[in-house]
């Protein structure tokens, strides 16, 4: 596992419409990184022998106003998920969060297996997401204690802008051509 690549780009993007189809773009955790860079040092790769089998990123958000990061996607080639990536990735990003003094973590996702890592609804319960999701995979990891205590309100995006978006990108979003936050 290493820090993702420009090079990288090609192979990921394939892997995460293998993985998650070609709707990806609609789907509502893509509003929180529509234009965003992934957050410092928090984008991932998995590689064996070269190739990319596995990818991570994680951005900032606000949660209620409360700076936390968002975590998705997480992609594993089907041919390698019996082999533990997919727990890999987890561990290297939430440690290089942790390391990196993040305070919480959030995520949609199915809760018995991003429960192993410490993510709940717990914390989750008063906030909201831009668009629909199912309620009971909105997750968190407080890595910090009390961080999201009395988080309530919308979920948004938060962090820097992605490299090479401007006045084209956003006039292409606003015409209609690409998703757009809610």
């Amino acid at each position: 596992i290493r820090a993702e690549r420009s090079s990288d780009v090609v192979a990921r993007e394939a892997l995460l419409d293998a993985c998650f189809g070609d709707n990806r773009h609609a789907r509502t955790c893509q509003r929180l990184r529509d234009g965003r860079a992934p957050a410092e040092g928090l984008a991932l790769s998995a590689m064996v022998r070269g190739r990319l089998v596995g990818t991570v990123r994680v951005w900032h958000v606000s949660a209620g106003g409360i700076p936390a990061l968002m975590l998705g996607p997480l992609a594993v080639e089907e041919s390698s998920r019996q082999f533990g990536v997919g727990a890999a990735l987890m561990d290297h990003a939430l440690a290089a969060a942790k390391a990196r003094g993040h305070r919480a973590v959030i995520l949609l996702g199915d809760a018995p297996y991003y429960g192993r890592f410490g993510f709940s609804a717990q914390k989750t319960g008063e906030l909201r997401m831009p668009g629909p999701y199912a309620r009971d995979r909105l997750l968190a990891l407080e890595l910090r204690s009390g961080w999201l205590d009395g988080a309530a309100g919308m979920i948004a995006p938060a962090g820097k802008a992605a490299p090479g978006i401007g006045r084209v990108a956003r006039t292409t979003r606003k015409a209609g051509n690409l998703p757009q936050a809610a």
